[in-house]
């Protein structure tokens, strides 16, 4: 199977905005799984965007430019009107003050909307204040955090008792992307560390079940 996705990790990769969609198209005609192109896909090219981040041998430019492209193959992926009519709980997505990507961020976003939660999206580089007043403006009841530079953690552990102090106790925090998931929930003090979009909807999908 990777190697029938090997082309759109490629052109992904290559910020082929046309040839991403192409491929993802050929492969949706050929009976593979939107899921499967999400994951083996989409986030197989980010992953190796994450690695070229951290050794820090890219550039802005090459970075909107995989950025768009995969935001593209999404659209084809999982169209609007995909995903179940009903609402699920409401989901504040954040990149932390300090960290300004925000691919992966977005990927989740529309993977979260397709499965029928309300996404409201902080943005990047967002401060805990402003993420605090949005989860009491938004009624969420998860926060998702994603992070691509290590830099961040010391702000993600002050997130929880930021939302306490303002009275948010029984919120769920999920954390993920290149430098969160090398950490465990407690030294995130999180409730979950997903290691991939997928991973972390399926803990927001059975997380009431437990």
């Amino acid at each position: 199977m990777q190697t029938r996705i090997e082309p759109l990790v490629d052109a992904l990769v290559q910020g082929d905005r046309e040839g991403s969609v192409q491929a993802a198209t050929r492969l949706l005609q050929e009976g593979v799984p939107a899921e499967t192109l999400v994951r083996d896909g989409i986030e197989a090219a980010m992953s190796k965007m994450d690695a070229k981040c951290t050794l820090e041998e890219f550039n802005l430019l090459e970075i909107m430019l995989v950025g768009r492209a995969a935001l593209e193959v999404m659209k084809v992926v999982l169209p609007k009107g995909a995903g179940p009519s009903t609402s699920r709980d409401t989901v504040l997505l954040v990149t932390p003050e300090g960290d300004v990507h925000d691919l992966g961020k977005n990927i989740v976003k529309m993977v979260l909307t397709a499965r029928g939660y309300r996404v409201v999206d902080c943005g990047r580089d967002c401060p805990i204040t402003q993420m605090v007043s949005s989860a009491i403006a938004d009624k969420a009841e998860v926060l998702g955090i994603s992070g691509l530079i290590t830099s961040v953690i010391p702000t993600v552990r002050q997130i929880r008792p930021s939302l306490e102090a303002a009275g948010l106790r029984e919120r769920t925090l999920i954390a993920g992307g290149a430098a969160l998931r090398q950490a465990s929930p407690e030294d995130l003090n999180v409730d979950y560390v997903a290691l991939d979009v997928f991973d972390g909807v399926k803990f927001l999908d059975t997380r009431k079940e437990d």
